[in-house]
């Protein structure tokens, strides 16, 4: 079987066949189904041609990707797919790629974060405190905030953030400061001698900047650089996923997923399976009939 949107070509044996033992062909020829797997491939237009060729007895799934060639296959076994799946994720088409683009985004903001996360870490007093760590998460969430609001136009003008940084660079640990209580002050409530550059942000309802008591450390050159550069200007933060990057953003505020070295996140397709059917395929019934509805009395 092909699947020639994601690149997949399976051969499917029966439970009884070793997947690693040739098979007498109707032609007389001995091929492993690998083997004859890759002889359909070769007959195919080379557009169409497999990335991954799986061979499969019910029992463990072999997995080759051709573009290691002459690489020893990946086995699951039946038995563990519960725990392993995630290395078959290649079988779904994850869509558009708008969509792709959104995930490899989102994916990099998260690394931008985490390095983020451990520059500013390191400035603290007592990097292992529960309040440094609360400190931090907040710090880390108003900080993306802020780059986000800036390239998505909720700050009204693009780059506003960065601006605001780059101009106050020789003390920008108190620039956050005096931000953070501004975006948290409506704008009838503000100093009306406010410097202008700080009165042109829009006040920030939720309660984001409300906590006071958020411990912020010193902003060295290196911190500075990362946030100006690599976070603001090299970066657009309005191309992400909310749904991708806010999985992978708690991911990396989390001691104990950091600690185990990856980042982790429920793609949109795994999304859809669990909210499609609990409530989100009513709503789009339901706004079909309103449409047409709607039409009808048009």
């Amino acid at each position: 079987m092909e699947a020639p949107a994601t690149h997949v070509l399976i051969e499917q044996k029966g439970l009884d066949k070793d997947l690693r033992k040739p098979i007498r062909q109707s032609d007389g020829t001995l091929l492993t189904p690998f083997q004859q797997a890759k002889r359909y491939s070769a007959e195919l237009p080379y557009s169409q041609r497999p990335r991954w060729i799986v061979t499969c007895n019910f029992a463990e799934f072999h997995i080759y990707d051709m573009e290691r060639p002459g690489g020893d296959a990946e086995v699951i076994c039946l038995a563990d797919l519960e725990r392993e799946y995630y290395r078959l994720q290649f079988l779904v088409d994850t869509g558009s790629d708008q969509i792709k683009k959104e995930m490899e985004l989102s994916l990099q903001a998260g690394e931008l974060v985490g390095v983020l996360y451990d520059a500013l870490l390191a400035q603290y007093k007592d990097p292992s405190d529960p309040e440094t760590l609360r400190s931090l998460n907040k710090l880390c969430v108003r900080l993306v905030f802020c780059l986000y609001a800036e390239d998505a136009g909720i700050f009204g003008r693009r780059g506003l953030f960065h601006d605001y940084l780059q101009a106050r660079q020789t003390n920008p640990r108190g620039a956050l400061m005096d931000l953070f209580k501004v975006l948290d002050t409506k704008e009838d409530d503000r100093d009306p001698y406010l410097d202008d550059d700080l009165a042109a942000f829009p006040y920030v309802n939720g309660g984001l900047f409300a906590d006071e008591n958020v411990i912020i450390p010193r902003l060295d050159e290196h911190i500075v650089n990362l946030i100006l550069h690599k976070a603001s200007e090299d970066f657009d933060w309005s191309e992400i996923s909310p749904t991708i990057f806010g999985a992978v953003f708690e991911s990396t505020l989390n001691p104990e997923t950091r600690r185990s070295g990856g980042m982790h996140y429920t793609s949109i397709e795994n999304i859809h399976k669990v909210i499609d059917p609990l409530f989100l395929d009513d709503l789009r019934s339901e706004l079909g009939e309103i449409m047409l509805k709607a039409h009808q009395i048009a």
